[in-house]
């Protein structure tokens, strides 16, 4: 089927982000978090991004930061080679003396992480330099809720760092933005356009209608970017507690050894590779056919092509669910086969006109369950976003740029801002780590401000690198 049939296209949106964690702990909570994503998630990813499909990938400044930082490498290989190599001896000998059926699979798992070092040489152990040429869209510099920032110079300063950021190391930027979320507020519009933010991903579900044909065009009020609606009946064939991921033959990601290997499938049986690998292959087809089906019937109800626009967590890829990156090279082969077309945001844009926003007073939205701003200011965190906020009034002040302050506070500002604590506490991820981490880079803040003596080389040493810049 060839560019601008009636049929329309399908959006991919890979969304690659990580707190700061480099420096920040190790385990149980800590960098490991970001050693494990690239292993198991981002290295793979690799793999399918040289294939040139038109898949739109957002990469977080905060995520490049820490993949930029000096000795990043030699600490990740460390942990492959040291750590991850010993773990695996450690439960295959363990096996072997009271669970042997588990050995194969163990060693299979040990193969992978052996496999990630050596992709990872083959780039010359430079990941993010293999990432940024793919990475088309950026987001604000620490994954701010920006709806819930105290003025206008907080969401500049998260705007502009991160933008700095992405210039820097693409040579240019096409104006496509993340927003942390997808929390959109028309205030933010103004904003965003002041930023040269082109268009950003919004979730609309709750305002147009779950399945709705109006889902998969492109809007535009008066003033600000294009809105791109997330299409959540697509996106929940994957993304969802009865998506894909949660079939019984797939790798389980709670269940693990001693040293956090797993070997079981979600069943409770023995994880079988190759019947997990048809499985994803036959969800690839699934998808695929219900894609066509949801944008044929949305071009007979619109008299115009779709734009489905599916955005995934990146991690949810290869890490969260092991055959994730297997399904979506499955789903880029199907795509061909069944005829669908797959279309990149800043291409697709040039070719669907965006309507009219239905209405000039939208509520704040975000793709949080609930489409609200709960999960970040919600009662068991409400804490969270009166410190971030007002911290930033300290920092910044109540209007006008405000940014007179030394790096050192306004990266803790910026760390202290992010949204990835108060998810954490509201989802009950991370024990007290979530905690403690805002806690500390509030204090930090205000000792900065007050003046007093604080450590010459702070654990923030490679975060906004461009701060400067902006």
């Amino acid at each position: 089927m060839s560019r601008g049939a009636p049929r329309g296209e399908l959006a991919l949106v890979l969304h690659t982000h990580m707190p700061y964690v480099e420096g920040f702990g190790t385990w149980p909570f800590g960098e490991e978090w970001l050693w494990e994503a690239m292993a198991t998630c981002y290295l793979p990813l690799l793999e399918v991004l040289a294939r040139e499909a038109p898949l739109t990938l957002s990469l977080t400044p905060v995520l490049a930061d820490q993949l930029e930082a000096p000795g990043i490498g030699e600490r990740f290989t460390a942990f492959l080679d040291d750590v991850r190599a010993d773990t695996h001896r450690q439960d295959i000998e363990g096996s072997l003396a009271g669970a042997p059926e588990l050995v194969p699979e163990l060693e299979h798992s040990a193969a992978d992480y052996r496999s990630a070092g050596a992709r990872f040489d083959a780039i010359g152990g430079d990941l993010l330099g293999a990432l940024v040429p793919h990475a088309a869209w950026t987001s604000a510099a620490t994954h701010a809720v920006l709806p819930l920032l105290a003025a206008d110079a907080g969401v500049s300063l998260q705007l502009e760092v991160g933008i700095a950021s992405h210039r820097r190391r693409s040579g240019g930027w096409g104006g496509g933005l993340w927003l942390p979320e997808c929390a959109h507020a028309p205030w933010l519009d103004p904003l965003l356009d002041d930023a040269g933010v082109r268009a950003t991903c919004v979730d609309l579900t709750d305002v147009l209608g779950r399945g709705a044909a109006a889902q998969l065009r492109p809007l535009r009020g008066e003033h600000g970017p294009t809105l791109l609606p997330i299409d959540r009946a697509t996106m929940e064939l994957v993304w969802s507690d009865a998506g894909y991921p949660a079939h019984g033959s797939y790798r389980d990601y709670h269940r693990h050894t001693i040293h956090h290997h797993r070997p079981w499938a979600i069943d409770g049986s023995l994880y079988d590779r190759e019947a997990a690998a048809a499985l994803a292959r036959e969800h690839a087809r699934e998808f695929v056919a219900a894609v066509i089906g949801r944008l044929d019937a949305a071009a007979a109800e619109l008299g115009r092509p779709g734009l489905c626009v599916c955005p995934l967590d990146t991690e949810l890829l290869g890490h969260w669910w092991h055959e994730g990156l297997t399904w979506l090279e499955a789903v880029l082969d199907e795509a061909a086969a069944q005829g669908l077309e797959l279309a990149g945001l800043d291409e697709a844009l040039t070719r669907h006109e965006p309507a009219p926003l239905p209405s000039d007073e939208l509520p704040v939205t975000t793709w949080g369950t609930p489409r609200d701003l709960r999960t970040w200011d919600g009662p068991a965190v409400a804490d969270f976003a009166w410190r971030a906020r007002a911290a930033e009034l300290r920092t910044l002040g109540g209007g006008g740029r405000g940014w007179a302050r030394s790096p050192r506070a306004l990266r803790e500002l910026l760390a202290l801002q992010s949204s990835d604590w108060a998810f954490m506490v509201s989802r009950g991820l991370a024990g007290d780590y979530p905690r403690e981490r805002a806690a500390g880079h509030a204090a930090a803040l205000d000792a900065t401000l007050a003046g007093e003596a604080v450590a010459a080389e702070p654990a923030l040493r490679h975060l906004a690198p461009d701060l400067g810049a902006a």
